[in-house]
């Protein structure tokens, strides 16, 4: 009976469980990282300086920076939100993440949800009215700009746009040091979020359309969106409520991804305006070789992507209750 019982709990809560053995697997590989890692803090730090260290020097400075705590205090240190203080910026880890966060979340949500909402609604009407003169432009337009990498179409639009017509500031989040009202404030963020944020877009509109695209052409071909049509149905109803639903749960998903990997998705494009998320955070990071610091965002990233699958797996459910039943 004991055993029934507990074959039921594990049925009922394995994915949990999964979830969190891979958030224990991932902290103690976020633990040996430094382990890793070529270089050390001291080697960037004073490799280009004017200062010059003895050779005791730089073993005292060298063991201070390099000495490890136990796995079991790493644990309790991450649990009470003390992730250790950054060498370079000597500040918490925990400060600077939630100072970078909310930019990241800005820029690269930002270019999610519109990317997702012009993708969708684009890739669903062109499917419906496939094989006409625009959905063969279409998917030929997106095609060519799905292989456009992210460097090239943020450099275009950083020397067109900033430097050349001088219409948005070249780099930042903000105007340093300027007094705005909240008004001005919101609009010069604004400005500042124009060019990145069109870089990112550029970089997920394709990939959302022609996933969009795809899903809707394989799903007009069931025989429920031939009943609905049988029924009389308004053209509307049949191609949203009906066909385009089904298509939901691929960019549900692709989203979730997109959103759980916002660190390294928006890395590249951070660093070309010098946005100051969390790409640009673990880029300054790596070069400066500030362990601590790399330690935090990645392990950050990986809690956010099992986060975000689990949110998923919840929702799932929700947008297509065959998947409920499949359990």
């Amino acid at each position: 009976m004991e055993w029934a019982r507990m074959k039921i709990f594990l049925r009922k809560y394995e994915t949990v469980l999964a979830y969190i053995l891979a958030a224990l697997a991932m902290i103690y590989l976020s633990y040996s990282l430094p382990g890793f890692l070529p270089g050390d803090f001291v080697t960037a730090m004073y490799s280009s300086s004017h200062v010059t260290l003895t050779a005791d020097q730089e073993a005292q400075v060298r063991a201070f920076y390099t000495q490890r705590e136990g796995f079991i205090r790493y644990l309790v240190n991450l649990f009470t939100l003390n992730w250790g203080y950054s060498y370079a910026f000597l500040t918490p880890i925990s400060d600077l993440i939630l100072q970078a966060l909310p930019w990241t979340l800005l820029l690269v949500g930002g270019a999610h949800m519109i990317s997702m909402v012009f993708g969708f609604i684009a890739g669903v009407e062109l499917a419906w009215r496939r094989g006409g003169y625009w959905e063969k432009t279409g998917v030929g337009s997106m095609t060519i700009m799905e292989g456009v990498p992210e460097i090239g179409s943020g450099v275009i639009l950083l020397l067109i746009f900033a430097l050349y017509l001088g219409w948005f500031p070249a780099s930042g989040a903000e105007t340093a040091y300027a007094r705005h009202s909240a008004g001005e404030w919101v609009w010069d963020v604004l400005r500042h979020l124009a060019l990145p944020l069109s870089t990112l877009i550029l970089a997920y509109l394709p990939g959302n359309f022609l996933l969009t695209r795809g899903s809707m052409v394989m799903v007009l071909k069931e025989q429920f969106v031939q009943t609905a049509r049988a029924k009389g149905l308004s053209t509307i109803r049949v191609r949203y409520v009906h066909a385009a639903r089904n298509v939901l749960l691929p960019m549900a998903t692709r989203f979730g991804l997109r959103i759980a990997f916002m660190v390294t998705g928006a890395l590249v494009v951070e660093t070309i305006y010098a946005y100051p998320g969390l790409g640009t955070l673990l880029f300054n990071a790596i070069g400066m070789r500030d362990l601590p610091l790399i330690q935090g965002i990645v392990l950050f990233s990986s809690l956010m992507v099992l986060l975000v699958n689990l949110a998923l797996d919840t929702i799932y459910g929700w947008i297509d209750p065959r998947v409920k039943h499949a359990y």
